[in-house]
């Protein structure tokens, strides 16, 4: 085979800060330094996508589609690339056809070029949609290909899956290792494969985690690889991608070599290094545990959630029982790759059983439509007795999963009303509503600003370098009496700011600014209850919800008579809506906490009387 040329796609303004930083890169680290990454020479720049649309509005207060729009307005020479999660686009389930269409077509006119396609199951029932959108948009679909290990995972299946895209009309293929499982020359005879079997381009995506990806993107190359994904230095290595100096440093003077200028990205390295230090963001490091990828099989990206999670959850030292515990989920459920959304719903559900002590006791949603077959068809059999305890009498879907989804644009055009400005506003909300809500009501057009001092209409108090509930809580009714959406009360260089559409303390739709540490508020007391009544208490940290969707009725009220498995709450976290059931009939009679309020391990959520 003749040697050429390797192309490089970079992926630091992606998958390296959702793989290193938790996706907490701002768009305004961007800005400095895009005129420079945009004249390297790259094959594209992946920009968007993945965890990087929700982490927007979760966490850094920015419209996910402003941040395409000004990366195209300062990167205009290379094209823009995203990670779409096929029929699950940037979310965590599935969505109608129409809203698939609208959304690529959407991002497609606000400059994303490449579209990297996948499904969590290579279920490419879910991804025909999608690629026919990014075709009728006249831009490229890149069909992926997930790669994992798992007896029914052979290299026959990965050259099912790709023929079958290749069918759909995909412009390139990729190989998609983002658990790090490949090993060189794994990786040389499936890209050989594909070379014989493919007349299209081939893209091979490796994260670094146990050090194979190196080794790999050499094989490949020598195989005849295309296209293999980086990121520069200070966002490379552990769970990100091979660092680009590295890879343009060993191709260099060879029939491989890329063409890019080594000296220039030092000068862009050197600048992501100052924003790391500055944001105080760890490195890429592979450590034993991540080593052992090779025998547990967690991607590291996975890992650092569960790290998180368990954290929050105050059981960071149980991550080695539930490392041990996701690949028996997964066996069970017929191992699916674990990539979004897979990982989060494995992960979780391994999470839930360790926390618990009882294995499927708590089964969150996303769990359950899995196993009911809507996120698709399950690479290998699911456990008969999971099955059965899901599902009772029910039979799994045999159909594409989105055929049976009829919601349309139109209808969250409708539910969201004049909050949404425009087409972007929509879809936002059609994908993540409450986190679409909070935002745009805190981002309401003509919404002004104001700034209080202590001395005048509003009294504030710091108590033990707490804020009183009560003056907050004042502050909160000024906030929703009038149009303004920010109020900051500021006293001896102390500001404390005030903003609609974040509550986790109040009844009101505004909240206090994540800066200022507030006591929570007790609802229950251990004594004031009859002897008899007993507790039902949260089983993790996260967001207690009474309903299911904000415009639908709560699952219980007081006084309702409820039965042994009805579901009375949500608790969202770790991404999944996690339903909360009752153990044993019994009447409703206090509901401990407000509906969207963040609620604590073991935090007391219903009393219930026993019948």
């Amino acid at each position: 085979m003749k040697a050429k040329p390797v192309k490089i796609t970079d992926t630091t303004l992606r998958d390296a800060h959702q793989s290193l930083w938790a996706t907490r890169m701002r768009t305004d680290d961007m800005l400095k330094i895009l005129d420079k990454i945009d004249r390297i020479g790259y094959y594209a720049l992946e920009v968007w996508g993945g965890a990087t649309f929700d982490a927007c509005l979760r966490f850094l207060d920015e419209n996910p589609w402003d941040r395409l729009r000004v990366i195209k307005k300062h990167a205009p020479r290379t094209p823009l690339q995203m990670l779409l999660r096929g029929q699950n686009l940037v979310g965590y389930k599935q969505y109608s056809d129409d809203i698939v269409r609208r959304f690529v077509h959407e991002s497609v006119k606000n400059g994303m070029h490449v579209f990297r396609i996948f499904d969590a199951l290579n279920d490419t029932r879910n991804l025909r949609v999608a690629i026919e959108a990014v075709k009728e948009a006249g831009a490229h679909a890149q069909g992926a290909v997930c790669y994992t290990i798992s007896p029914v995972h052979t290299l026959e299946h990965y050259v099912e899956t790709a023929s079958e895209l290749v069918e759909m009309g995909v412009d390139s293929i990729c190989i998609k290792d983002m658990a790090a499982l490949l090993t060189p020359y794994r990786t040389y005879k499936l890209v050989e494969r594909f070379r014989k079997e493919f007349d299209l381009p081939i893209n091979l995506h490796c994260h670094y985690i146990g050090g194979m990806a190196p080794m790999n993107y050499l094989k490949a190359i020598e195989a005849g690889v295309d296209i293999i994904d980086t990121a520069t230095v200070p966002l490379a290595f552990g769970n990100s991608q091979p660092a680009v100096e590295m890879i343009v440093a060993a191709l260099k003077d060879t029939p491989y070599d890329t063409g890019i200028d080594l000296e220039e990205l030092y000068v862009i390295a050197k600048y992501w290094e100052e924003v790391r230090v500055k944001r105080g963001f760890q490195r890429g490091v592979t450590s034993l545990t991540h080593m052992q990828v090779f025998s547990h099989q967690v991607p590291g990206g996975m890992i650092s959630n569960l790290y998180s999670q368990l954290e929050q959850q105050k059981a960071l030292d149980r991550l080695p029982e539930v490392l041990e515990e996701i690949p028996r989920v997964r066996a069970e459920v017929g191992y699916p790759p674990l990539v979004t959304p897979m990982s989060q719903i494995v992960g979780t559900q391994a999470v839930l059983n360790v926390l618990t002590g009882k294995r499927w006791a708590i089964i969150p949603d996303e769990m359950k439509q899995y196993i009911k077959g809507m996120y698709g068809r399950a690479p290998g059999p699911i456990d008969k007795e999971i099955q059965k305890k899901i599902l009772g009498d029910e039979k799994p879907l045999t159909c594409r999963p989105a055929d049976l989804l009829t919601d349309t644009l139109d209808d969250y055009r409708d539910a969201i009303g004049d909050l949404a400005k425009n087409e972007e506003d929509v879809l936002t909300y059609a994908l993540f509503p409450n986190e679409a809500r909070k935002y745009l009501e805190a981002h309401v057009e003509g919404a002004e600003k104001a700034v209080f001092m202590m001395s005048e209409e509003i009294r504030a108090v710091k108590e033990d370098g707490y804020m009183d509930i009560n003056q907050v809580r004042e502050l909160v009714k000024l906030l929703d009496e009038s149009a303004v959406s920010e109020i900051t009360v500021e006293e001896d260089g102390v500001k404390i700011t005030v903003r609609k559409g974040l509550s986790p303390i109040t009844e009101s739709k505004a909240s206090v600014s994540e800066k200022v540490d507030l006591p929570q508020e007790k609802t229950a007391s251990d004594d004031s209850y009859p002897s008899h009544w007993k507790k039902i208490t949260s089983p993790m940290v996260g967001t207690f919800y009474r309903a299911p969707s904000p415009d639908a009725e709560p699952f219980v009220d007081v006084d309702d008579e409820v039965d042994e498995g009805q579901t009375l709450c949500i608790v969202e976290a770790m991404k999944l809506m996690n339903e909360i059931a009752a153990e044993e009939r019994g009447i409703i009679r206090k509901i401990a906490v407000e509906n969207g309020q963040a609620v604590e391990y073991g935090q007391l959520l219903f009393l219930y009387e026993p019948v």
